[in-house]
């Protein structure tokens, strides 16, 4: 080969290195989560999403309960009306549930496929104090740790196009004299001497980390671990719409490996230890909007497992809108975990509006070394927030456990947008581990008054505070050294 040959080749060779060094810089760059969200807009995935979720359809007919023999009054034990109205429903074909209005006792209703749970204007279901109406146990969910346990209140699983829709209430008739205190605190009705579900809890968690097959992990009577309200279990094509929720056990609406899920218009008021509102969890395409949540513990809170059991099952939440939304006294009003070991991705919360003094946050991300997981994608655009009584935005490692443990969380690519805060007493606080620090965090277009007590920074790369003030001064460039 002549020199002028060497060279065209040495050329040829450095043309393609400099044109695919970048490319391969890239690729890294977003494999490792490093790539800035400015490069594009993230909220060009909602409408994909959302084209994906659709509500289920019924048939136009009804089975009204009554006509299976339910009667009206809070004494009249209706659970045998609901099954066969259920059962007779499904097997036609599908079409709507009816309850009229009145009172209807009843123990846990079963979901089947195809049929819609519809409650008229005036319509109570309440639900029996009698735990053995919640036997034989099923398979479920508790606090991110499957087992067999009393059945939730409504239960499904493995079903599809299924709904609870209308305008009438759901009362689970918890209090501090019934369910409550089975969470072991003394503002909840709990005294010494009385049942609680500390042992139960521990011996639960303590067979998934021995990896018990969950067929084996036998709760129920004697263990005291309160149901789910409303638990569709590894279901498809799913409506929660229009009803009120009171009293519940725990958590409130809890689809779990689940998937095409709507929840609209939901007005959820019930303040018991862990009456979380809604708890998408291990879920995939939810919709969550127009909805009101006035709870006792964080208003929505997505989940993906806890600890081993998460990493078992592994997987994750994901591709999640909440819109439209109220928040009134709760823990968080959008949080993320604490069981998120399998992982959350892909958020997008706005035009909601945020208002409590024992409203902790806007946004809550908590999670620790033990729970581990990814939590990557989170977007929060045109809040309105007029009062929370702690950090606005509070991404929480050090939660329960914090670093005590081998499984250290990543936290990356969230971003808040246009986010008007009226008063709080912390504007955000954003602290990672110095090995795993948080990653690419950035506000825009956001003003947060009436802030008492500033700011806390710790532990993040790729902080970006753009057109955002504190108490009416710009924060910029310069926040590491206020």
């Amino acid at each position: 080969m002549n020199d002028t040959a060497v060279q065209k080749n040495i050329k040829h060779r450095l043309d393609w290195v400099e044109w695919i060094v970048p490319i391969l810089i890239l690729i890294s760059l977003v494999a490792c989560g490093n790539y800035s969200s400015t490069a594009h807009d993230p909220w060009e995935q909602v409408d994909s999403i959302l084209a994906r979720i659709k509500k289920p359809t019924f048939a136009g007919r009804d089975f009204v309960i009554t006509d299976y023999g339910a009667k009206e009054g809070s004494r009249e034990d209706c659970s045998s009306a609901f099954e066969k109205a259920i059962t007779d429903c499904s097997r036609g074909g599908g079409g709507r549930v009816v309850v009229p209005k009145g009172e209807f006792l009843t123990g846990p209703i079963h979901l089947k496929s195809n049929v819609n749970l519809h409650l008229l204007e005036g319509a109570v279901i309440k639900f029996h104090r009698d735990t053995r109406k919640y036997l034989p146990l099923v398979f479920t969910r508790w606090e991110g740790v499957e087992c067999m346990n009393y059945s939730p209140l409504i239960y499904s699983h493995e079903q599809e196009n299924i709904a609870v829709t209308g305008r009438g209430i759901l009362d689970g008739q918890a209090s501090n004299d019934f369910w409550w205190s089975w969470k072991g605190n003394k503002r909840d009705g709990w005294n010494e001497g009385m049942p609680n579900q500390l042992e139960g809890r521990k011996k639960l968690f303590g067979m998934a980390e021995k990896n018990i097959p969950v067929e084996e992990r036998l709760m129920g009577d004697g263990y005291f671990l309160r149901p789910s309200f409303i638990q569709p279990y590894r279901c498809k094509n799913i409506l929660i719409e229009g009803v009120k929720i009171i009293n519940s056990p725990m958590w409130e609406i809890h689809p779990v490996l689940s998937e095409n899920v709507t929840v609209r218009g939901v007005h959820i008021e019930t303040h018991g230890p862990n009456n979380d509102g809604c708890n998408p969890e291990s879920s995939r395409d939810v919709l969550i909007e127009d909805s009101y949540f006035d709870t006792g513990d964080d208003c929505i809170a997505i989940k993906a497992g806890r600890n081993n059991d998460g990493r078992r099952v592994n997987m994750p939440s994901e591709n999640i809108v909440i819109r439209r939304c109220i928040f009134r006294d709760g823990h968080g009003g959008v949080t993320i975990g604490s069981e998120m070991t399998g992982g959350v991705r892909n958020v997008f919360v706005e035009n909601c509006e945020f208002e409590s003094p024992v409203l902790y946050s806007a946004l809550r991300i908590k999670t620790n070394a033990v729970r581990g997981g990814i939590v990557e994608n989170v977007h929060l655009r045109n809040m309105n927030v007029n009062l929370v009584g702690r950090a606005v935005v509070d991404i929480d490692l050090f939660y329960e456990e914090g670093k005590n443990g081998s499984f250290l969380p990543t936290v990356r690519n969230i971003s808040v947008e246009k986010m008007m805060v009226k008063k709080c007493k912390v504007a955000f606080n954003l602290v990672g581990y110095a090995e795993a620090p948080l990653r690419n965090i950035r506000f825009s277009d956001c003003e947060f008054k009436e802030v008492s007590d500033g700011y806390k920074i710790e532990h993040v790369d790729g902080l970006e505070l753009i057109n955002t003030k504190l108490n009416d001064k710009p924060l910029g460039n310069n926040w590491r050294r206020q």
